[in-house]
């Protein structure tokens, strides 16, 4: 679904650490590693986290394709090490070990576990959970970050927040006073990620009585962007379409399980006159009257803001787990337990304004091109329509 960028991620769970490539970005983007810092850092927020973000402190070390501040055009390699490697180094060692490692045989339901021993023929489910953990998405938000510094140079943001914990619903609007930068300033400051102070307190309640009954939650997140100009994407085949690019990376986070965007599935009980967005002109360009598309229209950006939906399922490593067979002796036991949070929408909601910068970034350079941040800026300026 990416056109003009790629990027590979690589490492285990509890292995030395993540790697990841980022290739197709400009020459002259200024970038830091402090910069990339602020959005791992809040990958690492929300109240429900467990024990593992109480080690780990991300630093995503940029290793090439930046030079003095900026990116050369070449591909952008990035390392985060895993500070609890320590803890792991025979369990996880690349190399052969004498010890007798303990393998893993109870399969969780709702994770790749079973399903990822049946595809490779392992005996120790350990090799499937350390890959498929969503310690992953850590490599995601670093890569992702240095796409949100491309998409912010040419004015657009990308922004987030939680709307909802297992039932308990913010219903409060976006505000369209507010820019995507300045609601996640705020929803940062919410420990849930939630506007609401109602709500707020609601959501922190569910999630403790989650975690006291050795459960977890989900819940659904809403990500914002704005400044985007007319026509990324395209109409003219399925797999341009802006929406279908949207959905393919926001879809490949395992734990997300839905997507709406604009009115979703609202739409769905009203009539068309109830729901397309009317179109005006202010004098100087085409407006709207409201926005149930949520920014996209035939496979194309209308240059309103994209509004998406996303619901993420409960986490599937319960302190209190279900049911499972062993692989071997085909014994009924629980499931393997994991050290795990409680609920992580906030942090998913972060790891999905990521995934939203590849795209649009992407879908940037594929319309407006340049080989340089110069030069996009100087072909946005010649051409892009607001």
């Amino acid at each position: 679904m990416l056109t003009r960028l790629k990027f590979l991620t690589a490492g285990e769970s509890h292995g030395q650490g993540l790697l990841g490539i980022l290739d197709g970005m400009p020459a002259g983007l200024e970038i830091s590693e402090e910069y990339i810092g602020v959005h791992l850092a809040r990958r690492q927020m929300g109240h429900g986290r467990g024990g593992r973000m109480k080690i780990e402190k991300d630093f995503g070390e940029i290793w090439c394709g930046v030079r003095h501040g900026k990116t050369l055009g070449a591909p952008v390699g990035i390392l985060v090490r895993n500070k609890d490697w320590e803890n792991w180094t025979k369990k996880m060692s690349v190399s052969p070990v004498d010890d007798k490692i303990r393998t893993v045989t109870l399969p969780r339901p709702g994770h790749a576990d079973l399903a990822g021993v049946q595809k490779y023929g392992f005996d120790d489910i350990r090799n499937v959970l350390e890959r498929s953990s969503a310690r992953e998405t850590t490599m995601r938000v670093a890569l992702g970050s240095i796409c949100r510094k491309l998409l912010e140079d040419v004015g657009i943001e990308v922004g987030s927040r939680v709307v909802q914990i297992h039932d308990v619903k913010d219903k409060s609007p976006f505000s369209d006073t507010l820019s995507p930068n300045q609601l996640s300033a705020i929803a940062d400051k919410s420990s849930v990620r939630c506007l609401n102070k109602k709500a707020e307190q609601a959501m922190i309640k569910m999630i403790d009585d989650a975690k006291a009954s050795g459960d977890s939650v989900g819940g659904v997140f809403e990500v914002i962007a704005t400044g985007l100009p007319y026509g990324l994407g395209s109409y003219t085949q399925w797999d341009r379409k802006l929406h279908t690019r949207i959905s393919a990376l926001m879809m490949s986070v395992n734990a997300f399980k839905g997507i709406e965007i604009g009115g979703g599935f609202g739409n769905a009980e009203q009539f068309g006159s109830e729901i397309h967005d009317e179109i005006g002109h202010d004098g100087k360009k085409f407006i709207r009257y409201s926005n149930n598309a949520g920014g996209i229209e035939g496979g194309m950006s209308n240059a309103q803001p994209v509004v998406l939906r996303m619901a993420m399922k409960p986490i599937p490593t319960l302190i209190k787990p279900l049911r499972s067979i062993d692989i071997h002796s085909k014994e009924k036991k629980d499931a393997h337990k994991e050290r795990t949070d409680s609920c992580a929408v906030p942090a998913a909601s972060i790891i999905a304004e990521s995934m939203l910068c590849f795209i649009l970034a992407d879908t940037l350079l594929e319309k407006f091109g340049g080989d340089s941040m110069t030069q996009l800026k100087a072909h946005m300026g010649a051409t892009a329509k607001y």
